[in-house]
């Protein structure tokens, strides 16, 4: 089917709302897993008990450092569909409301690799480095 300039512009003004609205939860969603894992660590490390369920403040870390990376990935996929809009939808109907991002799928990097971004590894890395520091000082006060 054949549409009008217009009504192309239409659809590309709506596209374009609906994804941006994609993009603002997914960066909500990280947003909420940092301060998730900032609770939970603290949580789990002010357990008192054994010196050894300090271990356990690594499993929220690893575990919300995948996640956020999952939703920079996804948001990331989503700049690229927003991008292909703005750029292609005057020109074809093609994809035409198609909101799957996984086309750039094979243009953006693994979330693994995304996991070690500077922004994720900063933050992420900075709260593994103080666990790492308190299991230090934990294990070195006990001998």
């Amino acid at each position: 089917m054949e549409y009008t300039s217009q009504e192309l512009r239409t659809f590309m003004l709506k596209e374009i709302e609906i994804i941006q609205e994609i993009i603002k939860r997914m960066a909500f969603n990280s947003f909420m897993i940092k301060g998730w894992t900032v609770t939970l660590v603290a949580i789990t490390l002010l357990l008192k008990g054994s010196p050894h369920q300090a271990f356990i403040a690594f499993i929220p870390l690893l575990v919300f450092w995948y996640l956020d990376a999952y939703f920079l990935h996804q948001e990331r996929l989503y700049r690229r569909l927003y991008r292909w809009v703005v750029e292609n939808r005057l020109k074809t109907s093609e994809y035409l409301f198609d909101l799957n991002a996984y086309r750039f799928a094979g243009e953006e990097q693994s979330r693994f690799r995304i996991m070690f971004s500077l922004t994720l590894f900063s933050f992420y890395g900075s709260i593994f480095l103080l666990i790492f520091l308190y299991l230090v000082l934990l294990f070195g006060g006990l001998g």
